[in-house]
């Protein structure tokens, strides 16, 4: 019975400005990156991941007779990747680094969208394509090609809170959330959502995230 002011907010950088003001009180956050950086400078405490989305990974595709087996056999080759703020991006680039390759090793091209990285390697504009869209990939393997390695997973579609909320106040939001599925009210504002449910999160592998992703 609390009237709730919703605020679509597009754009990352407008996100990061806003939270960094700690302009809302709850905030869900599809890039990881973006929402992990706000829970590291302590401005915002993790509430519920998004079921379905706690594992999330880069895929790294190839056509089928590239003779590329890990990391380092990417130096000196082209890849393409989407938007460089986007999570896959940042997820590449902590493939790289934790594998001791440099971005100057290779040369990096960056496209809007996910669906687009197929068409580089179609066409020769790129050896190897980064993806996390499970369709991406799908279809690239049913033409033929194949995925030549594959990131950690890590947890995206994350609800925070601000750390100005007491913790009974985040902790009853977190109760609503991960019993949404327990209802019929629950259900059906799931229904509208499109997602299934909202789980507990995972300190430890927040942290280990965090760390990997280089926040």
């Amino acid at each position: 019975r609390r009237n709730v002011r919703v605020v679509l907010v597009p754009a990352y950088d407008d996100a990061r400005a806003g939270l960094a003001r700690q302009e809302f009180d709850i905030a869900f956050i599809h890039p990881a990156h973006v929402a992990m950086a706000e829970i590291k400078a302590g401005r915002y405490r993790s509430i519920a991941w998004t079921s379905g989305y706690t594992d999330y990974t880069v895929s790294l595709l190839a056509k089928a007779d590239e003779p590329i087996k890990d990391l380092g056999d990417l130096k000196g080759r082209k890849m393409v990747t989407p938007d460089p703020d986007s999570i896959t991006a940042v997820m590449v680039r902590s493939m790289l680094r934790t594998g001791n390759v440099r971005t100057g090793d290779l040369k990096l091209l960056t496209t809007r969208y996910q669906d687009a990285v197929p068409f580089y390697l179609e066409n020769g504009f790129a050896t190897v394509g980064a993806t996390a869209a499970s369709g991406v990939v799908k279809q690239w393997t049913d033409k033929g090609g194949k995925v030549v390695l594959r990131s950690r997973g890590v947890p995206i579609k994350q609800v925070i809170a601000s750390s100005r909320l007491t913790p009974e106040e985040r902790e009853r939001i977190h109760d609503v959330l991960v019993n949404l599925a327990q209802s019929d009210a629950g259900r059906r504002a799931l229904a509208a959502s499109g997602y299934k449910a909202f789980v507990a999160t995972d300190a430890d592998l927040e942290e280990k995230t965090i760390a990997w992703l280089g926040l």
